[in-house]
């Protein structure tokens, strides 16, 4: 019987993410004040939210019989995680009156680099 493909583990993922978002808005809320602090927290979500897409969709199908429909599925996801980036971006500069704008973009960057290590760091396991 052939061994079943587990699904991995987006929990680092998130971990990495979240502790980002804490860290980042606890400094702006440390240093600058709470009006920076949602600043932070907005960037950190325009951030966040695309990922948690890109993951929902990402990993629907899974199996050598689906590769077909894990291709595609991998195309879909990218392209809604670039529309739904593109779309809070600019609901975010239309609606929301940031105070900061640097705290608004460094939270975003650093939230994305979260992202970008913990997946690194996942590749590079071993499995068990």
């Amino acid at each position: 019987m052939a061994a079943r493909i587990r699904r991995p583990s987006l929990r680092p993922l998130w971990i990495a993410q979240l502790a980002a978002m804490a860290v980042m808005v606890g400094l702006a809320a440390g240093f600058q004040g709470p009006a920076d602090a949602v600043s932070a927290l907005v960037g950190s979500a325009v951030a966040l939210l695309p990922n948690v897409y890109f993951a929902w969709r990402m990993f629907r199908h899974r199996g050598g019989r689906q590769a077909r429909r894990a291709v595609h599925g991998l195309y879909r996801a990218a392209a809604g995680k670039f529309g739904l980036t593109v779309a809070l971006f600019t609901l975010v500069f239309v609606t929301v009156p940031l105070s900061n704008h640097a705290l608004f973009f460094g939270a975003y960057v650093v939230t994305l680099f979260a992202y970008w290590l913990a997946s690194w760091q996942m590749t590079r396991q071993t499995p068990n």
